[in-house]
């Protein structure tokens, strides 16, 4: 069977650096941190005293009162992050049919705020269980494709992947297998997380995940660095409006890139840590080369998972030289993550956006913070540091992994 083309009409983006799409592209090259001490709560007795917040970000400036105490965060950040990227996309909802209109998003926890806050309601009371009647709506995680597509009235495919931090490229690559098989005109896909929370922050701690640099809270994401201590937790959301080429032409849509490919795979390993040798690495990005037909030597940039772990960003550089080969140099490497934090389920989204616009504007933003060699990692790599670099990128991957050994890999190719 032939494969449809598919093309990205739209994108939006909520992030730690910027509320809307320019505003996040922006803060990216500019090399801005997102990261500063935790506001959401008293951090005081925490290790981890800081995270990528969103700034400036007031729910009712999009919901009123009523409907925003329905919505986790996760759920009103997904709303608002698709409803710019449908805006973006240009589409006419009334024109569209929309039982070809898919909703496929990832998110890795969920309603970590609206199950944090109930149970500790319900543990300093006296033991009556009185739970609020929106609990459970508010908390699961496909609740936030649902608000999506009964805000707009889209009635095609609609659920959640869940795939640890791999969770919204997950949900691209399955839109793209939707729109390459027939079943969708159009997938509004991405991801959205929101687990700045004493639960999040504790858990991660536990578990010695997160950086502690707490005297130096913007640096304190330092992918590949030497001196790096563990990622920095954000939070935010990215949405993409995929399409046929077919459909996309039809409306004369503008469009910003054609979705090759994609690849996954499991390190079948440890349940947190990454095979040191970068087995299920070298094997996502082989497949999704495979399936997108395109050769090594193609690859302009790569938008690394880099999550500033001693573990993993080794690993993945190691896989990268691997399957790049004496390509692997002329390649710009780089971590959005030393900017943004580490969002979880919706890392791949607005990780994807950036691969995107860096084919736009022929800019590969940075990966900032770093000062000190490490001698693990192969010197000939160019890892982008410190300072966006101006060069023509055709083609792009964007790599995520997640806890649990999933692994997932996306390449995307400037439309000309």
């Amino acid at each position: 069977m032939d494969k449809k083309r598919v093309v990205v009409t739209g994108m939006g983006a909520l992030t730690p650096i910027g509320n809307t799409l320019d505003a996040y592209w922006e803060g990216l090259i500019s090399g801005k941190s997102g990261s500063d001490f935790i506001t959401y709560f008293d951090a005081e007795k925490f290790k981890t005293k800081f995270a990528c917040e969103l700034k400036g970000f007031d729910p009712m400036d999009h919901f009123d009162r009523k409907e925003a105490r329905k919505l986790d965060r996760f759920t009103q950040y997904a709303l608002v992050s698709s409803d710019e990227a449908i805006a973006d996309s240009g589409l006419d909802l009334e024109a569209i049919d929309k039982f070809r209109v898919g909703v496929i998003w990832g998110a890795g926890i969920g309603g970590l705020e609206t199950f944090q806050t109930e149970v500790l309601n319900f543990a300093q009371g006296d033991g009556t269980p009185r739970f609020n009647p929106f609990f459970i709506p508010k908390m699961i995680a496909d609740i936030a494709p649902g608000n999506i597509s009964i805000k707009h009235g889209f009635m095609g495919p609609n659920y959640t992947t869940v795939s640890a931090c791999a969770s919204s490229a997950n949900a691209m690559i399955d839109s793209l297998n939707y729109i390459r098989m027939g079943y969708c005109d159009v997938v509004v896909t991405g991801g959205s997380e929101a687990a700045v929370t004493i639960a999040g922050m504790g858990g991660f701690n536990a578990m010695h995940a997160l950086s502690t640099r707490n005297d130096s809270p913007k640096t304190a994401s330092r992918p590949f660095d030497a001196t790096r201590d563990g990622f920095v937790l954000g939070e935010g959301a990215g949405a993409l409006i995929l399409e046929s080429y077919e459909h996309a032409k039809a409306r004369g849509a503008k469009i910003y890139a054609e979705i090759l490919g994609g690849g996954l795979s499991s390190d079948a390993y440890h349940m947190t840590a990454p095979h040191p040798e970068g087995i299920g690495v070298i094997r996502v990005m082989e497949n999704c080369l495979e399936d997108s037909g395109v050769s090594p030597e193609d690859v302009d940039a790569i938008n690394t998972h880099g999550t500033a772990t001693p573990l993993g960003d080794v690993a993945e550089l190691k896989a990268i030289s691997h399957v790049f080969g004496d390509h692997a140099p002329n390649i710009n490497i780089n971590s959005t993550k030393s900017m943004t934090g580490h969002l979880l389920g919706a890392a791949g989204a607005i990780e994807a956006i950036a691969s995107i616009l860096a084919m736009k504007h022929s800019i590969v933003p940075p990966t900032i913070n770093h000062t000190t060699v490490d001698d693990q990692i192969d010197p000939r790599l160019n890892l982008t540091l410190n300072k966006a670099q101006k060069r023509e990128v055709k083609v792009a991957m964007s790599n995520t992994f997640g806890f649990g050994g999933h692994n997932a890999c996306v390449l995307f190719r400037k439309f000309s």
